[in-house]
C-alpha cells in the first residue's frame, strides 16, 4: 500500500484528526493523570466503604455496651459482673480459677 492509500483509509482519517487526538489525550489525562482522576476517586470510594463498615461496627458496639451498662444498674448484675471480670469475692469465700490446657498454650 502506498502512503496516499493509507491516508485515505477511513479509520486513519478518523484517528489522525486533530480533534480526535486532542479528545483522546484529554480523556487519558482526566482518567489517569489528573489530581482528581478516576483512579483516585475509586480509591476514595473504597475508603468511604471501609469507614462506613467501621461506623456500623462501632455503633453496634456502643449499643451493646449501653445494654450492659443498663444491666449494671441492678446491684445483683453489678456483683455478677465484678465476680466474672475482676475475680472479686465476698468475705470468707474462696475462688478457684480453672485454666484449661488448650488456653494456656
Amino acid at each position: 500500500m502506498k502512503l496516499k492509500d493509507i491516508r485515505n483509509n477511513r479509520w486513519v482519517r478518523i484517528f489522525a484528526n486533530k480533534y480526535t487526538l486532542v479528545l483522546a489525550a484529554f480523556c487519558f489525562w482526566m482518567l489517569f493523570l489528573d489530581s482528581n482522576s478516576w483512579l483516585i476517586h475509586h480509591e476514595l470510594d473504597l475508603e468511604i466503604d471501609d469507614l462506613k463498615k467501621n461506623k456500623n461496627y462501632y455503633l453496634n458496639e456502643i449499643s451493646r455496651d449501653k445494654a450492659i451498662m443498663d444491666n449494671l444498674n441492678d446491684s445483683l448484675e453489678l456483683e455478677k459482673f465484678a465476680r466474672q471480670e475482676y475475680f472479686m469475692k465476698r468475705e470468707n469465700e474462696e475462688i478457684f480459677i480453672i485454666e484449661y490446657k488448650e488456653a494456656v498454650d
